[in-house]
């Protein structure tokens, strides 16, 4: 059971990556974002409400403001990048934000085991190999080099969530979640104000966008059961595979196709990692 959550968590993030960066090529991204975010949060707020975690010690709100700028930018990168880039490069790409919990880890005292450190340089060059095509362009090298940057900047955002959640957490995951939505949700609204930008969707978006909200939630909550109840190094691994699910939807959705050379970055950019996970 605990394998079948953790691979069902990749399978449900990965949707709802693809679902969002596909939404975002026709909707703004922090229209896609800021509501996907809202069915998001009313979801984990029941979970809280039941779970009687409303009353839980404060220690969680710090770590929960800050996961929220990180994600904020990061998902808002990430559905820019998915919307005008090749999902099939950008989602590895923006998967490499493991690192950044790895990199404090190692500021703390940690020590990267071989496979780690393994990891780390198979990753850097798989996202070199698969980037690399984009960036050969021409005339539209400008225009090729941005969704790869975004995923750089949701790399980072994404990793710096993972380290306030692991620290939120040991207050209370739930009451993080809770925080890191709700002023996600007030910073995204603020931005829509501030650029103007509609928030109206069409009646043909909302299943996408509950899709996207409900998977998303789900795949945390699917996670946070496989880790307490499996080996957490195991259920990481497993995990982890949620940019193979976009890479496979946009090639049998979108029709994407990738360079040989690319093909090999972005099996070397999971493979690696997998490996900092593991």
């Amino acid at each position: 059971m605990t394998i079948f959550l953790a691979l069902l968590s990749s399978a449900m993030w990965g949707t709802s990556d693809f679902c969002g960066g596909t939404l975002t090529r026709r909707r703004p991204a922090i229209t896609v974002a800021v509501i996907s975010e809202v069915i998001g949060l009313a979801g984990i707020f029941v979970a809280a409400v039941v779970a009687g975690e409303l009353t839980a010690p404060y220690g969680y709100l710090g770590w929960g403001v800050l996961g929220a700028v990180a994600g904020t930018a990061g998902i808002v990168a990430f559905y820019e990048a998915l919307a005008t880039g090749t999902m099939g490069v950008v989602a590895p790409i923006a998967s490499t934000g493991v690192v950044v919990p790895v990199g404090v880890g190692l500021a703390q005292g940690d020590r990267p085991s071989a496979l780690q450190a393994a990891g780390i340089a198979v990753a850097i060059v798989g996202v070199i190999l698969a980037s690399g095509p984009e960036l050969q362009r021409g005339e539209e090298r400008g225009k090729a080099a941005r969704p790869l940057w975004l995923a750089g900047v949701a790399a980072i955002g994404f990793g710096v969530v993972f380290v306030a959640l692991d620290h939120g957490a040991r207050t209370s995951t739930l009451m993080t979640l809770v925080t890191m939505r709700s002023v996600a949700v007030i910073v995204m609204l603020a931005i829509a104000a501030v650029t103007a930008t509609s928030l109206r969707v069409g009646r043909a978006d909302a299943p996408m966008l509950l899709l996207v909200g409900v998977f998303d939630v789900g795949a945390n909550a699917t996670f946070a059961y496989a880790s307490r109840h499996g080996l957490l190094s195991v259920v990481s691994v497993l995990s982890s595979l949620y940019p193979a699910v976009t890479v496979v939807l946009a090639r049998a959705v979108h029709a994407e196709r990738l360079a040989r050379v690319q093909l090999f970055g972005v099996i070397g950019a999971l493979a690696g990692v997998v490996l900092i996970a593991s």
